[in-house]
């Protein structure tokens, strides 16, 4: 018998996601796949941000909404500062000419993001449409970048979306050897320094592990956003005094 395969919702422009509940299962063809359709306005990018989906789809498919089950984040305070990164960060900080900056190069981020080659794929989900839309989303103050400068070159960095204290990682870019990892580094600082509990990463690789991402239940990450996303939103800027927070040790509590 030909096993039933599982219906997907095509959404008009505008329409609502379904619940998050209703995504395709680990059996089906695409797992966490909830809904195609709809539109990248930045109404519908909050809408499914602060239920936990997100777009991402190739070069001729339509617009893909994903709410995998389970979810990879990182809990800041259990960000992984392994040696070779803390001495890596430990030059740069001391070093003149190197700094990082919030939001200075939004869209030079974004498409170095969708321009760097990724292991196993030969395009990219970062397609003109999703620049677009993500450049819009910063300009209402929900998408960020976060910048590794050398010399007035920016080296690497990685754009986020943000909504309240919940901070939603979509994307890195290196030129140089660890600039990407100096961008997420500052980033968990500031976090930790204005009380972002975590960050979701999407999906789970082997590098987002190495450095102290882990899989949670998506009922239990849907369920902290509710919160996180109510909240105000803190100032997206980075002051070299955030460091501190990075090199502190943190209590971790039950």
């Amino acid at each position: 018998m030909t096993p039933r395969r599982p219906s997907l919702p095509w959404l008009a422009p505008g329409e609502a996601l379904p619940p998050v509940t209703q995504a395709w299962g680990a059996q089906d063809p695409a797992p966490g796949l909830l809904a195609a359709g709809g539109s990248l306005d930045v109404d519908s990018l909050r809408a499914a941000y602060a239920t936990g989906v997100y777009p991402w789809f190739s070069e001729g498919q339509p617009i893909l909404w994903w709410s995998p089950d389970p979810r990879m984040v990182l809990q800041t305070d259990g960000f992984r500062l392994h040696r070779s990164l803390r001495k890596t960060l430990q030059r740069f900080i001391a070093t003149p000419g190197c700094e990082v900056r919030f939001d200075s190069a939004f869209g030079a981020v974004v498409r170095a993001c969708a321009n760097s080659p990724r292991e196993g794929q030969s395009g990219t989900w970062i397609l003109p449409d999703m620049v677009h839309a993500y450049e819009a989303l910063h300009e209402a103050g929900n998408a960020h970048s976060v910048e590794t400068w050398v010399d007035g070159q920016l080296l690497g960095g990685l754009y986020c979306v943000g909504l309240g204290r919940a901070v939603f990682g979509e994307s890195m870019f290196a030129r140089a050897t660890d600039a990407s990892k100096i961008a997420l580094a500052a980033l968990v600082a500031w976090c930790r320094q204005h009380g972002v509990a975590r960050i979701d990463c999407q999906q789970n690789t082997r590098h987002l592990a190495s450095l102290g991402a882990a899989e949670m239940p998506r009922s239990a990450f849907v369920s902290q956003l509710r919160q996180d996303t109510l909240a105000a939103d803190p100032p997206w800027r980075f002051d070299p005094v955030y460091w501190s927070a990075l090199f502190t040790p943190v209590s971790r509590t039950a």
